[in-house]
């Protein structure tokens, strides 16, 4: 730096002012490490008392790991105990399709609209009121589900059950909407507007340059939006547990009660099972089932991300 630089006030301020602020700077890079460290302590934690709690479940004499991945009955509450796992993990991957099956065509279809069709005050009116479904309690939802979509149900199927996986997964399909629709468009809007210039100079309408251009450039955010939803239904408790009908029964027939891992979980933590017995070890494997697959889907997404990533 010149003499002349160094001796004007500006620079001087400028020097000075940082010096000033340097603590500050230290203090709240502090705060961001602690916060990250914390998470992950968190996270440890999570892992740990899950473990612990289930390892005990698979080291006793009635239980046998690899029944407990084959074996299709799973009652843990009677007198004849099984413990197979596969009837929860149907009820939760059924429940997660129907509600998938709903999501993604609705809440991609909403993204593309409101990227590259909508006007600017209409979308930011209407963004925010499709974010609202995803601030209403689940459990309102599950009586939505159990009160007017099963009824409603019935009247076109009359022999379907009012405790059924179809009426559950399809209300999970409205509440992860605003996942799929808000993350998607998100992604869509970041892509540059120098892509839809060329594609439009081409000759392209909007229509083509939005599935032609924007949505493979964006595909990144979208997959990361899906796998995000896929997560949040697998993860899901109020709306099954009260409208899927909670009887574990190992079937992919959408239009039958079924009972899904989250479900099963709130069941036994309602404080009637002595801490320690076998059948309250229960939940901590089905915990244990629900965190690989959850783990799984991330792993999936993150491969995706990194896939599919554009850089602009």
């Amino acid at each position: 730096m010149s003499q002349a630089a160094v001796n004007s006030p500006g620079t001087v301020l400028s020097v000075e002012a940082a010096t000033r602020f340097r603590p500050f700077e230290r203090l709240a890079e502090l705060g961001l490490l602690s916060a990250a460290v914390f998470s992950v302590f968190i996270t440890a934690g999570i892992v740990y008392v899950l473990f612990s709690e289930a390892i005990p479940f698979f080291a006793h004499k009635e239980v046998s790991f690899w029944k407990f991945l084959t074996d299709s009955q799973w009652t843990p509450l009677f007198a004849d105990k099984h413990f197979g796992i596969l009837p929860l993990v149907s009820g939760t991957l059924v429940t997660t399709f129907i509600a998938l099956c709903v999501a993604i065509p609705v809440g991609t279809t909403i993204a593309i609209w409101l990227s590259e069709f909508a006007r600017p005050t209409l979308r930011e009116s209407i963004k925010p009121v499709l974010e609202v479904l995803s601030a209403v309690p689940t459990v309102v939802y599950g009586y939505f589900a159990i009160s007017v979509v099963a009824p409603t149900l019935q009247k076109l199927y009359p022999s379907l059950p009012l405790f059924n996986m179809l009426s559950a997964g399809l209300v999970m399909g409205i509440m992860i909407i605003p996942y799929v629709s808000s993350l998607s468009e998100d992604a869509m809007r970041s892509v540059p507007m120098l892509l839809r210039e060329g594609s439009y100079g081409m000759g392209a309408n909007r229509l083509t340059t939005a599935f032609r251009v924007v949505f493979p450039a964006a595909l990144s955010g979208i997959a990361a939006s899906y796998i995000l939803a896929v997560s949040r239904a697998v993860g899901e408790t109020m709306i099954v547990a009260i409208a899927a009908g909670n009887q574990p029964r190992l079937t992919m027939n959408p239009a039958e009660g079924a009972q899904t891992i989250t479900a099963y979980i709130v069941q036994v933590s309602m404080g009637d099972l002595p801490h320690g017995s076998i059948e309250y070890q229960t939940i901590f494997a089905a915990g244990i089932t629900l965190f690989f697959m959850t783990l799984g889907f991330n792993l999936l997404g993150a491969w995706l991300r990194r896939r599919y990533r554009q850089v602009y």
